[in-house]
């Protein structure tokens, strides 16, 4: 598998160097070249494997020539050892047809940690027996920094540099961020949004003067690995609910727009998914919605909302 910016100007990469580059020279993102697509058959022989074994089947394809499939199950055994609940994401029913896929059971309770514990796993061997330092820049509004932090903390050649909003984020996730101890973590509190935050790392990614001292790399939806993670858990939702035979609706509350892309990725790969809502998450965020639904893309004045604890609402779907 061999990966391509969406800008088209930057060199192609295998998985491990989209994995250690997070964002392309050219401000693009990684995205693979082509969609690994399985068969109705193959999908229906995925029935019953574990969470883990089904995350390995599913990646496998995008970690081709970069790391077999039991390696990868390997690592996917690791990652979601530490989650509370042993389904990983377990699936919770409200009524005859809708349900709830609970994604708040890993150790930060934040739905970032199904892709952020296995990414620190990751990033780890892909560094190991090599002399290479890597500098993880992460901008966040909480969830993504305290999953982000957990996952690398205390990891040799890793150093994790987060930036949050003063003021804008949670106090249990501040918390969960500036009260890790390991020597490697360090938290900067900005002036601002998280919008600045993010401008701020892409910023980065963009010097070439930045790049080139030192090894940049994302754990924001900006890096593939993320979203190639988060695509495990539509499968896993919808064969419990009947897939291939039966298509499966999803309601995604999405911030940036990672999380219902990965169930775009999942649909190209042949999930029957029967449709993809962004829920109520746009409520506060109307300038994607216009883009998404009127194509109109402008900034609007900036609202300050409360939130809660964890942003890891369970992702509500109709079978």
């Amino acid at each position: 598998m061999h990966y391509i910016s969406t800008r088209g100007n930057a060199s192609n990469l295998d998985f491990a160097g989209v994995t250690l580059a997070g964002l392309a020279s050219d401000g693009g993102l990684y995205v693979p070249g082509a969609w690994p697509a399985f068969s109705h058959a193959e999908i229906a022989a995925m029935r019953g494997l574990s969470y883990v074994d089904l995350a390995a089947k599913v990646m496998a394809p995008f970690t081709a020539g970069s790391l077999t499939e039991d390696e990868l199950r390997e690592l996917c055994a690791a990652a979601y050892g530490s989650f509370s609940h042993a389904a990983v994401t377990p699936l919770t029913q409200l009524d005859n047809q809708q349900w709830l896929l609970e994604l708040f059971h890993g150790p930060t309770l934040a739905f970032k940690d199904v892709a952020l514990q296995l990414l620190g796993h990751l990033f780890e061997r892909f560094l190991s027996g090599g002399d290479k330092a890597l500098t993880i820049v992460g901008a966040t509004s909480g969830d993504t920094g305290s999953a982000a932090i957990h996952a690398v903390a205390g990891r040799e050649n890793i150093e994790i540099f987060m930036l949050h909003p003063q003021g804008r984020v949670s106090d249990v996730q501040r918390r969960q961020m500036t009260t890790v101890l390991a020597p490697n973590v360090h938290n900067i509190a900005i002036e601002g949004s998280f919008d600045d935050a993010q401008a701020m790392v892409k910023r980065m990614f963009g010097d070439s003067e930045v790049t080139s001292a030192i090894t940049l790399s994302a754990v924001n939806s900006i890096n593939w690995a993320r979203l190639m993670a988060q695509v495990v858990y539509y499968f896993w939702a919808a064969l419990q609910l009947g897939a291939p035979e039966r298509k499966v609706a999803f309601s995604v509350p999405t911030g940036n727009f990672g999380d219902v892309f990965a169930g775009y990725v999942a649909a190209q790969m042949g999930l029957p998914v029967e449709g993809r809502a962004c829920s109520k998450a746009c409520a506060p965020m109307p300038m994607k919605c216009r883009a998404r639904c009127a194509g109109r893309m402008r900034n609007a004045p900036r609202l300050s909302t409360r939130t809660p604890p964890s942003r890891s609402t369970p992702r509500a779907m109709r079978a």
